[in-house]
């Protein structure tokens, strides 16, 4: 359960983190591109300093996906722990256990008032060490890879960032369910048994039967290129309307000075 989940969650980060940085280095290559022809302008985003910003998402690959794991097993634990292997459930029951573990992986502290989702701790470092490795003294270089990182930064604390990534995953998880509704249809014995056989909440399986399909849907979201899993979510009108959002905001000189 926590290997599916979790690559549900991070193919899902992923996506929209890479969104956002390629959109923030596009407006800023414009820019670059715009002032080629004045003299002695210094680019804003020369290759290295793109290479540096983009380099970051290592820790949503390291890091951040650690802790991500290590949450949601702690949440699959509370929502499966006391459960049998040999009790039954429908596919609706497992929905609703789904929806139980995001509950606990995503809820919000009380005392944490921000708009933004508790998952963008994941995503980024946190802001007191982005190039702690470089405390030796901070080159021109970095930064402007600094500067890049807390305008992603303040971008994955915004509302909107918080409403397209909870659309990707309600997505994602809709898919995944989507995926196990083909190991719960109901048998040719079970339909001329009950005519009126509602598919979602009549047939129920052991959990043990149950670990293996889910853990089996590893593969159809983590699945080789192209993966159908992402190119889903790529082409998801929100996630489109958002990126193209920051490309403007980024290539725009007058929102940059802002």
């Amino acid at each position: 359960f926590t290997r599916s989940i979790v690559a549900v969650y991070s193919t899902c980060m992923l996506v929209v983190l890479l969104r956002v940085q390629l959109n923030i280095i596009g407006g800023y290559i414009y820019l670059d591109n715009a002032a080629l022809g004045k003299n002695g302008t210094t680019p804003l985003a020369p290759p290295e300093v793109q290479q540096q910003y983009l380099s970051s998402i290592q820790h949503l690959l390291g890091d951040g996906l650690t802790e991500l794991i290590t949450i949601v097993k702690q949440a699959v634990h509370k929502v499966f722990g006391s459960i049998s292997l040999k009790q039954t459930l429908s596919l609706l029951e497992l929905e609703q256990k789904l929806k139980d573990i995001r509950e606990v992986v995503e809820h919000k502290d009380s005392d944490q008032i921000s708009s933004y989702s508790p998952l963008c701790h994941y995503l980024m470092p946190d802001e007191e060490n982005p190039l702690a490795s470089q405390a030796c003294g901070l080159t021109e270089r970095d930064i402007a890879t600094i500067k890049l990182l807390n305008e992603t930064r303040d971008m994955l604390e915004s509302p909107d960032f918080s409403t397209v990534l909870s659309t990707c995953l309600n997505r994602g998880f809709s898919r995944l369910l989507d995926n196990m509704a083909e190991f719960f249809r109901p048998t040719e014995k079970d339909l001329s048994r009950n005519s009126s056989v509602n598919s979602l909440s009549s047939v129920s399986l052991p959990l043990a039967k149950i670990i293996p399909i889910i853990n089996g849907q590893i593969h159809s979201v983590c699945s080789e290129t192209p993966s159908h899993f992402v190119q889903d979510l790529l082409m998801m009108e929100q996630v489109k309307d958002f990126a193209a959002n920051v490309y403007e905001a980024f290539s725009t000189p007058q929102q940059l000075e802002k």
